[in-house]
């Protein structure tokens, strides 16, 4: 793999400089801040050693994660800053299923992480069909998350409903992120700085209340 190749696909980029996307790296503060907000509300259950709150700050730590590596690429723009902006971002997704497997369902160590694993054969059959779906583009590929949100939510409403609002609400906000995302090359001739920057501060507020949401439930829990 061409590891330092350089990647050039969004409206802000207009040539290899290292901030030639400006907006687009530094939103990624917005992570950062909604990591240290929900650090800050996590800890006290973290201390006390509640069941799941373990994971809740790991969650918080791939938060941060997400922003610095979505900073990285948007500076260097190359194939191995493009690993470090994608993969913390699936780690999150997988972390936060098993978190609601094991937590909000109740379900074993082995049950929870082989359903966890069955995400990979869903985005493989689900992504294509995505990819189908005019506008969208390379979004498709994180279209099958919010479905899959309110999938979580739709089976959850009796066994916790507040759970499965808060789930339902962080699937529209995704939705919402996801367009801002997709319309950033479609609307580059009218709006020159494109809209990139707003997937990265809606995604920030998406992924801080989506830890929010289980921590509630962790908290409503003890």
């Amino acid at each position: 793999m061409e590891w330092m190749r350089e990647i050039d696909g969004y409206c802000e980029r207009l040539d290899a400089s290292y901030w030639a996307e400006p907006l687009n790296a530094v939103t990624n503060a917005a992570f950062l801040i909604a990591a240290f907000v929900m650090w800050w509300l996590v800890r006290r259950q973290w201390q006390a050693q509640v069941r799941g709150a373990g994971r809740a700050m790991l969650l918080v730590l791939i938060l941060a994660m997400i922003g610095i590596g979505s900073f990285l690429f948007h500076t260097h723009a190359t194939v191995w800053a493009a690993l470090a902006d994608t993969a913390p971002i699936l780690l999150f997704i997988l972390v936060y299923i098993f978190a609601i497997n094991r937590d909000v369902w109740g379900l074993g160590f082995w049950p929870a992480l082989g359903l966890t694993a069955m995400f990979f054969p869903y985005a493989a059959v689900t992504v294509p069909l995505f990819k189908m779906v005019p506008g969208l583009g390379d979004s498709a590929g994180y279209a099958p998350v919010p479905l899959l949100i309110l999938v979580y939510a739709f089976l959850l409403r009796h066994r916790t409903p507040q759970t499965a609002r808060g789930m339902a609400a962080g699937a529209v906000i995704l939705i919402v992120s996801i367009t801002f995302r997709s319309l950033d090359e479609p609307m580059c001739a009218i709006w020159p700085i494109g809209t990139h920057f707003m997937w990265h501060i809606v995604n920030a507020v998406m992924l801080g209340w989506m830890i929010e949401v289980y921590r509630r439930f962790l908290k409503k829990a003890i």
